[in-house]
């Protein structure tokens, strides 16, 4: 049985709906609850690092008569509102805070993966409360995480968390869309993540934030692979909090896997992003499904994309199957130079790529 007061450490993700629900600035009184939720969990020695949207529904006050479907002016909306969100979050605390602002480029190379661990745990050793957003400001497509949700399961995995609590604006996952479905009936516990509940109506229930259920659905999958148990509440009932407290499901938790993934597969699997691909033919297939972790010259058909040294590529067959992901030990370069030499040039070259790992070849495998 699954207790939250065994939890040590949790990452808790409140919405722009919670926080600025009105995009007209930022609104306490949805949020006592939630921070006496985390003064709470402190009290019982169980650290929390808050994941919170809202600088882009805060900041829309200061631009009332702009287009706000505008790339740029949700930018300025986002620069405008960050302080505001931060500090109304600083006010309900007697305890200090500190701003953590992210894109995907830092949680996808592996330094930057590692340093922003190394700062949250600093913080939190000291009693700081961390509270973490996508960096809106400077994001573009590329270093874009897209939604909180699956920011708050990246850094849950970054920081070990041992529990996930995803707040949104209905009771949990249904087996329906409760607002436009009267016999959609709520699901308290999720054991595995199966095609049939992905296929769920998810669709948005407000138009605040840029997640829904689906999105937590996908922040639930990522985190219970690293062995973190989730829970989707409804964070504008007062009740649900003391409920977790109490060891209640108030709403849907996902159960964690028995069998995490490591560290590093896991950071491979959901973190990483594909730069680019390497085609290997049967030889080089047979290669990556034993688990040998070096591709020879004489395996690769093709190289596709622009990527670096130390990039993610995912490694495919002929027939277009995805194998598995790697990290490079050569660029997309050298390694397209190396399918136009002979035989006889090439062989110098090998082994040409690339460590991956054997966790992930064993879900590929599975999968297949």
């Amino acid at each position: 049985m699954v207790l939250f007061s065994n939890f040590e450490r949790i990452v808790l993700k409140v919405g722009s709906a919670l926080i600025a629900p009105d995009g007209k600035g930022c609104s306490p009184h949805k949020l006592f609850p939630i921070a006496q939720f985390i003064i709470e969990c402190r009290a019982r020695g169980i650290e929390v690092v808050l994941v919170s949207s809202g600088s882009i529904a805060a900041g829309r006050q200061y631009f009332p008569k702009a287009n706000c479907d505008s790339i740029a002016m949700k930018k300025a909306m986002a620069a405008a509102g960050q302080s505001d969100m931060v500090s109304t979050w600083d006010r309900l605390f007697d305890f200090p805070t500190c701003q953590i602002l992210l894109t995907h480029g830092d949680l996808a190379d592996t330094e930057r993966y590692q340093s922003v661990s190394a700062t949250i745990d600093k913080a939190l050793s000291h009693g700081i409360l961390p509270i973490v957003n996508e960096n809106d400001t400077i994001t573009t497509d590329e270093l874009k995480v897209g939604d909180n949700d699956n920011l708050a399961a990246i850094v849950s995995a970054a920081v070990n968390a041992d529990g996930l609590v995803l707040c949104t604006d209905v009771d949990g996952l249904y087996t329906g869309n409760p607002r436009i479905d009267e016999s959609a009936k709520l699901i308290p516990i999720v054991e595995s993540i199966t095609a049939h509940l992905k296929n769920i109506d998810m669709s948005a229930t407000n138009d605040v934030g840029t997640g829904g259920m689906a999105t937590k659905v996908e922040s639930a999958e990522k985190a219970i692979a690293h062995g973190i148990t989730t829970y989707i509440i409804n964070g504008e009932k007062p009740d649900v909090f003391p409920a977790l407290l109490r060891d209640e499901n108030p709403g849907t938790i996902f159960l964690a896997s028995k069998t995490p993934m490591s560290d590093k597969t896991h950071w491979l699997k959901h973190t990483t992003r594909s730069q680019g691909e390497f085609v290997v033919n049967k030889s080089g297939e047979q290669t990556v499904l034993e688990g040998i972790e070096d591709i020879t010259s004489d395996q690769l058909l093709s190289v596709n994309g622009e990527f670096n040294t130390g990039d993610t590529v995912l490694i495919k067959s002929e027939d277009g199957k995805s194998l598995a992901k790697a990290i490079t030990k050569r660029s997309s370069c050298l390694m397209s130079y190396v399918t136009e030499l002979g035989d006889a040039e090439s062989e110098q070259l090998t082994p040409i790529a690339a460590v991956f790992e054997q966790e992930q070849v064993s879900l590929l495998k599975e999968a297949n």
